[in-house]
């Protein structure tokens, strides 16, 4: 079942919570750490592992039902959508999401496209080499891109 899903879901306090569990559940069965059709938590053993009000979870599940992401079977419990077109759909927007943001966040920080290609490119090779390093967050800095090479020489 999907509870170890959530043991290290850590909240954000400036964003809306059930939104966060709709992620979470999203960013869950991309992983592949749950699959279409798997049951969920019920409401309230959610409510308690993440502790947080149970309304809060009522209207994850409530909004994730309107989705289609979720199907609540009476007696039975709830179930992720057994649809794996509609999963892949989802994974695929939340991709689209994560690159936008990145990008925006990477042209704020005043990188170019070039610049953009390059740091990504080095960040992939050098988590092939070290997964386990890439995966605790200590991935280290790329090589500095051609730009950034000849803005040093300037100096």
């Amino acid at each position: 079942m999907a509870g170890d899903t959530f043991s290290t879901l850590h909240l954000d306090p400036e964003r809306p919570i059930y939104l966060q569990i709709i992620e979470a559940f999203r960013l869950a069965v991309a992983r592949g750490d749950l699959a279409p059709g798997d049951q969920i938590p019920s409401q309230r053993d959610l409510a308690q592992q993440l502790r947080v009000n149970p309304n809060t979870v009522q209207r994850a599940y409530r909004e994730m039902e309107y989705l289609g992401l979720v199907e609540t079977r009476r007696g039975t419990g709830t179930f992720l959508s057994p649809d794996p077109e509609r999963w892949r759909k989802v994974r695929e927007e939340t991709i689209q999401a994560e690159l936008a943001r990145f990008i925006d966040t990477m042209g704020r920080l005043g990188c170019t496209g070039e610049e953009i290609v390059h740091l990504v490119r080095a960040a992939v090779q050098s988590t092939a080499v070290q997964p386990a390093a890439a995966q605790e967050g200590r991935v280290e800095p790329p090589a500095p891109t051609p730009a950034q090479e000849g803005e040093a020489s300037d100096d």
